[in-house]
């Protein structure tokens, strides 16, 4: 039997970067965690241990730090195509980058100067390149990639959802229900036809689109809000072509309160916490380019 090896990537992850913008008395805040992975010829790297085509994960870490102060921080996609443009372009043995960066939002309070940190949502890009001339005349086709994205966006309806007509076997306890509380913790990648979108407006309009969707569909499965709430970003964002969903459903479950002689007419709940069900979709436009082979 012969050994060899197998796709590979190397890199720093989670390099955490506040850029703080002086305008006058304005100050603006742009808080990153930057992960960086690359590829190309490393296989003597792991048979021999030549690390003559390594680029220290430290230098990564030091460049994302020199960037940020060099170019500032925009968008977070072009900051991504920025660095791994830079990383395939300077380096003969790298042949691809991969630049994955969660942003934490701030809000000012007051002045120019103060700042609270807006909710628990993370907005998120993950950028793929083979270096600045991939995609030069294709729009950022073949060579280039940008999946723009959010996590932890909380969301809940009240009533407007429903549950039944599901398999029951031997094991099944759970009653159908025609009125239920509907929650979830939102996971959206969103992946753009090319490379040179209006990102921050793209991303606005996206994450409103998911809201809407969410807030507009009667609900019948969580598996039908889901497909809803990726339609409506496509028909509403040509640049757009696919959308991958991953949802939690945050049971609520009703109270009993009879023991203490009182009627629960979906008032009270119990929010638990886990177990959940995770229910998990792609949708796509019928038009949508073929997927990068890695696409996350």
């Amino acid at each position: 039997m012969a050994v060899v090896l197998g796709p590979n990537r190397y890199g720093k992850a989670e390099t955490r970067v506040v850029r703080v913008t002086r305008d006058g008395g304005a100050h603006r805040v742009k808080d990153v965690n930057v992960s960086v992975a690359l590829s190309g010829d490393m296989e003597d790297v792991h048979l021999t241990g030549d690390n003559a085509a390594v680029l220290p994960t430290d230098s990564q870490k030091n460049t994302v730090f020199a960037f940020a102060k060099k170019h500032g921080i925009a968008a977070i996609e072009d900051f991504g195509l920025l660095l791994a443009r830079h990383f395939v372009d300077s380096q003969p043995t790298i042949s691809h980058a991969r630049v994955e960066i969660h942003e934490y939002g701030w809000e000012r309070i007051t002045g120019g100067h103060s700042f609270v940190r807006s909710g628990g949502e993370v907005r998120t890009a993950v950028v793929h390149s083979d270096g600045a001339g991939a995609g030069e005349g294709t729009g950022g086709g073949g060579g280039e990639s940008v999946v723009s994205g959010l996590r932890d966006l909380v969301v809940l309806n009240s009533t407007g959802s429903e549950f039944h007509g599901f398999v029951q076997d031997e094991y099944t306890t759970l009653a159908p229900t025609d009125d239920r509380i509907l929650a979830t913790a939102v996971t959206a990648q969103w992946r753009h036809r090319g490379t040179d979108a209006r990102w921050d407006d793209s991303y606005r309009a996206a994450r409103k689109a998911l809201l809407m969707a969410f807030a507009e569909t009667h609900s019948l499965s969580l598996q039908q809000t889901l497909f809803q709430m990726g339609r409506r970003v496509l028909e509403e964002r040509a640049e757009l072509c696919e959308v991958r969903l991953s949802m939690p459903n945050k049971h609520h479950f009703l109270v009993d309160l009879e023991p203490f002689g009182m009627d629960n007419d979906n008032e009270v709940y119990f929010a638990a916490d886990r177990p959940y069900g995770l229910i998990e979709g792609t949708v796509r436009a019928d038009d949508a380019p073929p997927a990068p082979a890695a696409w996350n």
